[in-house]
């Protein structure tokens, strides 16, 4: 599955407003619902945060993938944030997280949800794909720089 099949441009926020865990998971969320209306946004934040419990989405390197389940949602969708001051996400080497990439899945799609969740992590091993990432001026340079590297992965 490409990335940019559940990731629009609007659902990407090149600066995060947001300080501290909650309120980036709020935010970055948040941008699910225009287009999906079904969603409950509390639930959302919910099962994210319930994730977050059983161990830190933060995969080090200033990066972290939140992701969570929902019951009536029929497709993943993904998100994308940064933050350039850096935000506390509970990373084991200690550093704040400036690089977001949310997914919500549905309840039932555990084998895409994890080939998913994969395909991002590969793509963001790499050094130079981050540094563009965190030096891109705006969410259009953001989302060619996420397709372009979705399509090499």
């Amino acid at each position: 599955m490409n990335i940019a099949d559940i990731l629009q441009k609007e659902y990407i926020i090149d600066d995060l407003r947001a300080k501290n865990k909650r309120d980036v998971l709020a935010e970055l969320s948040a941008l699910f619902l225009k287009a999906h209306r079904n969603l409950d946004h509390e639930a959302m934040l919910k099962a994210l945060l319930d994730r977050e419990k059983l161990g830190s989405t933060c995969i080090g390197e200033g990066m972290a993938i939140p992701h969570g389940k929902l019951g009536n949602l029929d497709h993943l969708v993904a998100a994308f944030g940064r933050s350039e001051e850096g935000i506390e996400f509970n990373a084991l080497d200690g550093k704040p997280v400036h690089i977001f990439f949310l997914l919500i899945a549905p309840e039932n799609s555990a084998g895409q949800h994890l080939k998913v969740l994969a395909k991002i992590s590969r793509m963001l091993r790499d050094g130079g794909f981050r540094k563009q990432l965190l030096e891109a001026k705006s969410r259009d340079e953001l989302y060619d720089a996420i397709r372009q590297k979705d399509e090499t992965c």
